[in-house]
């Protein structure tokens, strides 16, 4: 017999015999209770899957497998998330178009994938990348066109110099660099496509309330989508018919405006612009045009700007107002315009100080009076309000329902709502992705191609596909040069590709029918099957991949086609795991390649080791030398059912001691709730004190009910490490059970309530604080007879003979501390 656990030889078995049995493809018409459990795809922009893939993929298919255990009809797919800039990053990096690359990729990851052991059915495997997938994100693209939630315009978008293409606000960080290559972003102004997501705010914000996913989550999103409840106020433009409208939260400072202030960027910054300034202020815009909207916001930015030489004429007071540019006002905020109060909000005190323009305090705190002249900063906090005609007296929160009714009744603003949200931008000037199906006619317009014409297919055979800063697309005739589907007269496609955001936005409703090329998704499993019950991926995508699934299943339900709105019921997020205390980069030389470890311990073994790290949600630091004590724990399991499995002792009415009883069912109990939780790591933690028991029971060699405990533990051990426990429970069934009868169906144990009840307890004693022993007594014992028992204690007899008790401290089951 081997005493050490032979991981190629049991994992190659269980791998093959799964894999020829088909006991991970489920069975979709069978929806009794059903279970859609799901991670975040990968992206193959290399040949290999990280750790961080593991971390999501092998700890999600635990709990998935626990769920079959459960009785549940698990539906767990998988597959790639292939277009995008990872994946032509990586081609251009090795000189290779992405087409050869991808594939490459693809079949090196499903090989790791494999190794990994999970339930994935490979039957319904998607690629986001073959036109049998993208065929269907374009039906997407023009389902949104026909609802008017896809549209085209010229606007400043943010711009990657070293990806040579533009992102959208989400796929930038705090500190305005591409998320993705870690350059700083500057702004072009270019004609993309749009995605209408700001049409669903509130839908968006109305949602978050019914999931069950984590509150961190959930407040990225309503901070992302920022709903703001104010007034839009209506400003006349010297010589102009038309008057500018701002959005404001304070209508209570209007008389305290004495400037507008326009974002460089706006539109009407040309036409309003006087002659005498024009070149001072074209100046100025094509310098902060080389700023990031983070430099230009930062709170300790010295503020800069030009008078345009405009005036706008004050809603109530007539007032001549100048109309500045400035660097801290973004066009991509409220309107682009903001009402300047310099006595009442800061930045607009710092341009005034700075400018000398002029302060108009208008809310006076209680019990103080403002001097413009002496003031150090602005007062922004709420007061009574003064120089504000009719409105004098009032308390300022007052003052804003009262102000906004006065505008409203003249006809000059009203009460309105902002977000912070922008509509979602899906252009992209790159070749790696999927063509947005639209035909740029020179009669007809933007013209829609026709659903019986998709896919409209990629080129494959590009040798020029590098980005340069236009699309690639856009230099081959043979791909842009077509027919207008109304007019039949010469057109041309459009050249860009789509985010890679909007294939992975619907993709847990092809995994149901992606062997259908007559329908996106079939209609009656996604009845059947969806929402997703259990998602489980990376945080780092709360606000662009989770925004926009959710945004995707809204317009799909508004449109009919789908019977739900939010697409992930329940959703957790894998922590990260570092190494040496430090992020794992190439750069810090601390990267962990899974196929060492799995290749000398076994994938269950690695599978464990990320399980017990840490708490599954937080991450935890990878040891070396950590993995060593799972791989220990793995082979005394294996040697105990080397031992005991086939042992010969009558299961007939066994008798376990209390300790292994109460052991057995404390574990079976803890485990289950640890699993529910995703707390792994605890649940590994009390199989190892069982396994610890069993040793102890064991010392005399086997025992009446040893057989039971061990087919119990088998089950419990099993969607842990799949291929061991499969394993360990056929060597408890014996030869009579065939092989393709898996553990996995096997129902998973329930624990005894009254076997929790322990008739003894340890209670821990003390003296003066430090610990001297352990004892066992009865669970009720009272403190008169802890004390008794105490004191016949041989550890704790010879600090207290011939000393005075001065006190004790009892707490029930658990401490005696006996002070002397």
């Amino acid at each position: 017999m081997s005493t050490e656990y032979p991981h190629t030889e049991i994992e190659s078995k269980w791998k093959r015999i799964w894999k020829e049995s088909g006991a991970h493809h489920t069975d979709l018409s069978s929806t009794d209770r059903k279970f859609y459990g799901l991670v975040m795809f990968s992206y193959p922009s290399a040949h290999k899957l990280h750790i961080g893939h593991w971390y999501n993929f092998a700890p999600a298919d635990s709990y998935f497998r626990w769920k079959r255990m459960q009785g549940y009809n698990v539906f767990e797919p998988m597959g790639y998330d292939a277009f995008g800039l990872p994946a032509e990053n990586y081609a251009v990096a090795q000189g290779v178009n992405p087409t050869i690359t991808t594939a490459q990729s693809v079949a090196g990851i499903r090989e790791q994938l494999e190794q990994i052991g999970a339930m994935y059915d490979w039957d319904r495997e998607v690629n986001t990348s073959s036109p049998q997938y993208y065929k269907w994100t374009q039906w997407l693209f023009l389902t949104l066109h026909k609802m008017g939630l896809a549209y085209q315009k010229q606007a400043p978008v943010n711009w990657c110099p070293s990806c040579q293409t533009v992102l959208a606000n989400e796929q930038v960080t705090a500190e305005g660099q591409c998320e993705r290559c870690g350059t700083m972003l500057t702004k072009r102004d270019l004609k993309q496509w749009f995605f209408r997501i700001t049409k669903y705010a509130d839908k968006l914000l109305e949602g978050l309330k019914r999931l069950d996913w984590p509150r961190k989550t959930k407040i990225m999103q309503e901070n992302w989508i920022g709903r703001s409840e104010g007034t839009t106020i209506s400003f006349s433009i010297e010589g102009q018919d038309d008057p500018i409208d701002v959005f404001t939260t304070r209508a209570d400072t209007l008389y305290g405006v004495t400037y507008l202030v326009f974002a460089p960027e706006h539109p009407l910054i040309q036409e309003i612009t006087t002659e005498e300034q024009r070149a001072e202020v074209d100046a100025y815009i094509e310098t902060v045009n080389k700023a990031t909207e983070i430099e230009r916001t930062a709170t300790d930015r010295v503020k800069t700007g030009v008078f345009t030489g405009a005036y706008v004429i004050h809603p109530f007071t007539n007032e001549r107002l100048q109309i500045w540019v400035a660097d801290y006002v973004l066009l991509g905020y409220g309107t682009g315009v903001v009402m300047a109060v310099p006595a009442h909000d800061q930045r607009d005190f710092e341009f005034a100080r700075k400018y000398e323009l002029p302060l108009q305090i208008v809310i006076q705190p209680e019990g103080e009076i403002l001097d413009p002249n002496m003031m150090a900063e602005a007062y922004e906090t709420a007061g009574t309000m003064v120089n504000s005609g009719e409105f004098g007296g009032m308390p300022s929160e007052e003052g804003k329902n009262a102000v906004t009714q006065r505008l409203e009744e003249s006809g000059k603003g009203c009460s309105s709502v902002n977000y912070r949200l922008r509509d979602w931008l899906i252009s992209r000037q790159r070749y790696w992705g999927t063509p947005i199906p639209i035909i740029h006619c020179p009669k007809c317009g933007k013209v829609p191609v026709p659903e019986d014409q998709l896919p409209v297919l990629l080129p494959e055979n590009v040798k020029e596909f590098a980005p340069k800063g236009k699309s690639p697309l856009a230099a081959l005739p043979q791909f842009m040069e077509v027919k207008c589907p109304h007019c039949e007269g010469a057109a041309k496609r459009d050249p860009d590709t789509m985010d890679t955001f909007v294939c992975s936005s619907w993709y847990f409703l092809r995994y149901l029918s992606p062997e259908r090329d007559d329908i996106a998704f079939d209609s009656d499993r996604v009845k059947a099957w969806l929402p997703v019950d259990q998602y489980i991926g990376g945080a780092e995508h709360s606000v662009m991949h989770l925004l926009y699934a959710r945004f995707i299943a809204k317009a799909l339900h508004d449109a009919n086609l789908i019977h739900f709105d939010e697409p992930f019921t329940r959703l957790r997020h894998q922590g990260i795991i570092t190494h040496k205390g430090e992020k794992m980069s190439k750069s810090s030389g601390n990267v962990v390649n899974p196929d060492n470890f799995v290749n000398e311990y076994g994938s269950d073994v690695f599978r464990m080791y990320m399980m017990f790290m840490g708490d599954y949600e937080q991450g935890g630091d990878w040891s070396d030398e950590g993995i060593v004590g799972i791989h220990r724990f793995v082979n005394r399991l294996w040697r105990l059912y080397q031992d005991h499995a086939i042992d010969s002792v009558s299961d007939e009415s066994p008798e376990l001691s209390e300790k292994l009883n109460y052991t057995l069912n404390y574990t079976i109990q803890q485990v289950t709730k640890n699993l529910e939780d995703l707390q792994f790591n605890t649940a590994i933690s009390r199989m190892m004190e069982l396994l610890n028991t069993l040793y102890e029971e064991t010392t005399d060699g086997p025992f009446p009910g040893l057989t039971s405990v061990l087919d119990v533990f088998a089950r419990v051990v099993a969607p842990f490490a799949p291929h061991l426990g499969e394993e360990l429970w056929h060597m408890i069934q014996g030869e009579a059970c065939p092989e393709t009868t898996s553990v996995f169906d096997q129902p998973w144990p329930d624990f005894n309530p009254e076997a929790l009840v322990k008739e003894t307890i340890t209670l821990v004693v003390q003296i003066n604080g430090k610990l001297r022993d352990r004892i066992e007594v009865p669970a009720d014992v009272d403190q008169d007879a802890a004390l008794a028992k105490a004191k016949a204690s041989e550890k704790v007899a010879p600090y207290i003979e011939g000393r005075e008790i001065r006190k004790m401290v009892f707490v029930p089951k658990r401490l005696l501390n006996i002070v002397i």
